[in-house]
């Protein structure tokens, strides 16, 4: 769930980088890095731990020349948050250099890196990443997009790519579509980021989507598109409007805003609250999917729960003392709001249920008669392998406990999910086209031949994702 951002042809590449990854913090949090491409002194990159704010000081940023430039900030799913995982890459290799930004998981990655292995590659990561990297220095093809489809043919999983090969970028998206991927101008310049959210602070227009199993390439020599050989039906992950994407954005062709109030109004005719005084959201991402509910149920919409801004999103840390430790500060309740009231907490998911068992004792301890916790989202029943951090079932805590159970559990009154075709209605276009095998168990690949090893990461030598 990285967010990647690369511009092509504006003086100013690597500042514009840099104010595009601040958009798309959200989307990882543990570190971020920018290559730039100057035509005289070639390609440099400077990553660095933590957020967009802490890694680059103004000396580093004006190392960064030149037209080109591409980001990444780095959200792991299972692998080591370590500054040699931190991207993007930069190989220097035989005709020049390649540079690249990954957002996506390869379910296959383990046996590509075996094959790279056998035929003598040395790796310097634990990530999946790097496997393209290898795959793109040994293609053949003519043009530097065609080398980065011969390297993609058989590369399975999710994978949203920006690719410097010398002076020319190239971007790439899955057949399947698991990833957004935008396109947009500035000036003269061409601008690509995982959200509109990026475009929109650096001014740019936006163009279209990058389609499924489009790769895009830009040089001197102006704009080109070909379509990747293999063919998928399109599955786009319907989590990036649940919850990973800004309320700002447009995703998949529709307002992620508009689309959580949809949920929101859903899951107040699914499961309604008829004893309810007030509907609240558990800040930031539940705020459109609460406002929804409240709207449907005709109930008052109060800002019961205030956030520490200062803290980051306590679902993408990469361990679970880690989310612990940022409940606990993450969130108050006023207690004005709440005491003497029966509340409709809305919540976008439960993962781990680690968040949402903290809040409902914060939601008591202020004074709340009856708390009724509503999910603008199905249970989350089954591991992910494009993407996000749900890699074994055991995790997940809705996988493990009836619902009368996990009602007792979290400590509420009643609890509400969203039905799965409740959820897909709510989704731009129709609900036709989404992966929901996080909720379903129904998967739209093949599944990993050995998920253990490529959670293993840097403990066995094997990649990891994200």
């Amino acid at each position: 769930m990285c967010g990647i951002f690369g511009i092509y042809g504006h003086r100013d590449a690597a500042a514009l980088t840099q104010l595009g990854l601040y958009s798309l913090q959200h989307r990882g949090q543990e570190s971020a890095g920018i290559v730039a491409v100057d035509d005289s002194s070639g390609a440099r990159v400077v990553r660095a731990m933590g957020l967009v704010s802490e890694g680059f000081d103004d000396e580093e940023m004006e190392s960064l020349q030149g037209p080109i430039a591409i980001g990444h900030t780095r959200y792991s799913t299972a692998g080591a948050s370590a500054i040699e995982n931190a991207q993007p890459i930069l190989a220097r290799v035989r005709r020049g250099h390649i540079a690249l930004a990954h957002n996506g998981n390869l379910t296959n990655a383990v046996e590509l890196r075996r094959d790279l292995e056998d035929g003598g590659a040395i790796f310097a990561s634990t990530m999946d990443s790097e496997a393209i990297v290898h795959r793109i220095a040994r293609a053949t093809g003519d043009t530097p997009e065609a080398r980065v489809a011969e390297a993609l043919h058989g590369v399975e999983g999710a994978y949203c790519l920006l690719v410097v090969i010398d002076e020319t970028v190239i971007v790439a998206r899955d057949p399947h579509g698991w990833r957004p991927l935008v396109m947009g101008r500035l000036a003269d310049a061409w601008v690509f980021a995982s959200e509109t959210c990026a475009l929109d602070i650096v001014g740019a227009v936006v163009e279209r989507e990058v389609q499924p199993g489009e790769i895009i390439a830009v040089d001197r020599h102006g704009v080109r598109s070909l379509k990747m050989s293999e063919t998928s039906p399109v599955t786009r992950c319907v989590f990036e409007h649940v919850y990973f994407a800004r309320p700002d954005s447009k995703v998949f062709g529709g307002s992620v805003d508009r689309s959580r109030r949809a949920l929101g109004r859903q899951l107040a005719r699914e499961c309604p609250a008829p004893t309810a005084d007030v509907v609240f959201a558990v800040p930031d991402s539940s705020n459109s999917a609460a406002l929804g509910f409240a709207e449907e149920s005709r109930l008052p919409y109060e800002l019961a729960l205030i956030r520490n801004h200062y803290v980051g999103r306590t679902f993408i840390q990469p361990t679970q003392a880690g989310r612990n430790a940022k409940v606990k500060v993450k969130y108050n309740p006023v207690r004005e709001i709440i005491e003497g009231k029966s509340v409709v907490m809305v919540d976008d998911s439960i993962v781990r249920g680690t968040t949402t068992r903290g809040l409902v004792s914060l939601v008591r301890a202020a004074g709340a008669r009856e708390v009724h916790m509503r999910v603008s989202s199905a249970p989350i029943i089954s591991p992910c392998y494009y993407g996000i951090d749900t890699p074994r079932r055991e995790e997940l805590i809705a996988a493990q406990m009836t619902h009368e159970e996990l009602t007792r559990h979290l400590g509420v009154d009643s609890l509400g999910y969203l039905s799965i075709d409740g959820m897909l209605s709510a989704m731009p276009e129709g609900p036709k086209g989404y992966c929901h095998a996080c909720f379903s168990g129904q998967y739209p690949t093949a599944t990993p031949a050995e998920p253990e090893l490529l959670r293993a990461g840097s403990a066995a030598g094997l990649p990891r994702g994200r």
